[in-house]
């Protein structure tokens, strides 16, 4: 191996040489990193993988889950921040990155932002429609309340309440309301009172603060769990003029938690008052109905049965005995017709009697068979008679007829022309004669042709002679 061989460093080594230098200063321990968040990936594992930029330059980062589970906001591509970590050398690669202990948004508190982002996520799954707000009830038994038990919120409410609406019974939850642990102690607190089963309504808040010691009542998880509660649920945090993601999600928004128990409860003396107007409304209708009883009693005691109960009893009594007289005749009445009706209707059914009515249908219907079969045996005899003359018409018609009574057909030698005249032939033509039982092959060695007058042939040049050496059933002789 040569001297330089000798020298030189292995790739690992020379990587693990650059990342104690790394690890040994001081600065690149603990650095804050300004840029502009690239390539931004949030692994399935829960590790955050991006790269922080600018106008001149770029360096990988990481920040694991461990400590990303700490941001109150969420990283997004372009989003420019200010990033606290260590410089150090990543082996595999021989590359260094930043390892991500902290970050926040630049130029706006991180606080803020994280506000703005959960309230524009819900607000997008439609958690602040107006459409799933739930009206308070009118006159509610039992008021959840769910605040700190050391605050100046808790007391304002019971206060009101007892004041107000004395009827109502108050059941309380205590949560921390401001510090790290508030948001899950709210959460716990808000699901002790949706189990509760009894409560008609909850009222969610605290008093005044800084935004910081609001932030409790930002948190997403315990606005879904508002927004999933059971029952209408008011939430009054803070001042009038401080509003947070649980003011949006909640059924109803009190600017302070006095305003809240005002909200839930109606004032006793509102209800004094409707509970007067109820009971004179009462009195004025159970006024009218007996002045009303009153005049239909007068009317009543007016008519002459109750004027003179004696006498008229007694002229329906001739009423009722006059009626009974009418009705014992109209009864007699009514059963000698129906006997005439009834022995009219039996002689009637004597003469139409539907055995006699039976019998004339048969005997119809026997006298129309007869005929039928008498019609259709002379019908075919008619036409059998038509059958056999059409038949003996045909058959005198029929060429083997003819040939039977002498005569003969004679054909060209392919049996397909029929000689009809006797200038079609000329002596020496083979000709096929069909006779009768059969053909007969013959040439024709004369012509012997009829005067136009129809006398005597004017030539005589011989005839027709069936050919020699060709016997059999194709017969012989001349013609």
């Amino acid at each position: 191996m040569t001297e330089a061989g000798a020298q030189a460093l292995t790739v690992s080594e020379l990587t693990a040489y650059v990342r104690d230098l790394l690890d040994r200063d001081e600065v690149l321990q603990d650095v804050w990193v300004m840029g502009e968040i690239s390539n931004f990936t949030h692994h399935s594992s829960g590790h955050m993988y991006f790269s922080l930029k600018d106008a001149g330059s770029r360096i990988r980062a990481v920040m694991f889950a461990s400590r990303n589970r700490k941001l109150i906001f969420r990283p997004e591509e372009g989003m420019k921040v200010v990033a606290r970590g260590r410089v150090a050398v990543f082996d595999r690669d021989g590359t260094y990155q930043l390892y991500v202990e902290e970050m926040q948004p630049e130029g706006v508190g991180s606080l803020y932002l994280a506000f703005l982002q959960t309230r524009d996520r819900l607000q997008k799954e439609g958690l602040f429609d107006r459409e799933r707000k739930r009206p308070l009830p009118a006159f509610p038994r039992v008021v959840g309340v769910i605040t700190s038990t050391e605050g100046a919120a808790i007391r304002d409410i019971a206060t009101t309440l007892r004041r107000r609406y004395p009827l109502a019974r108050v059941a309380i939850f205590p949560a921390l309301v401001q510090g790290p642990g508030a948001p899950a102690s709210l959460a716990a607190a808000l699901a002790a009172a949706c189990a509760y089963g009894e409560l008609d309504v909850i009222i969610i808040g605290r008093g005044g603060g800084s935004p910081e010691e609001l932030w409790a009542f930002n948190d997403e998880a315990l606005a879904r769990a508002i927004a999933a509660a059971p029952v209408p649920v008011v939430s009054a945090v803070g001042h009038e003029t401080d509003f947070t993601i649980a003011d949006y999600v909640a059924d109803v928004r009190a600017p302070t938690p006095t305003a809240a128990a005002e909200l839930v409860a109606p004032h006793v003396l509102e209800l004094r008052r409707r509970v007067e107007e109820a009971r004179r409304a009462m009195v004025d209708a159970l006024v009218r109905r007996v002045q009303g009883d009153r005049q239909r009693l007068e009317h009543l005691l007016g008519r002459p049965g109750l004027r003179r109960p004696e006498q008229w009893i007694q002229w329906r009594r001739q009423t009722v005995d006059g009626l009974h007289t009418r009705l014992g005749q109209a009864a007699w009445k009514s059963v000698y017709r129906r006997k005439e009706t009834l022995i009219r209707l039996t002689d009637i059914l004597g003469r139409h009697s539907p055995k006699e009515q039976i019998q004339r249908a048969q005997n119809r219907l026997e006298a129309q068979k007869q005929k039928l079969q008498f019609a259709a045996w002379t019908g075919w005899q008619r036409a059998v008679h038509r059958f056999e003359r059409q038949v003996d018409k045909l058959e005198a018609l029929s060429p083997l007829a003819v040939m039977r009574r002498g005569w003969s057909l004679v054909y060209r030698p392919d049996r397909r022309e029929l000689v009809r005249d006797i200038s079609q032939l000329a002596p020496g033509d083979n000709v096929h004669v069909r006779l009768t039982g059969g053909w007969a092959d013959c040439q024709v060695w004369g012509i012997e042709e009829e005067s136009e007058d129809g006398g005597g042939a004017t030539t005589a040049k011989g005839g027709i002679a069936p050919k020699r050496g060709q016997g059999g059933t194709r017969g012989t002789g001349q013609f």
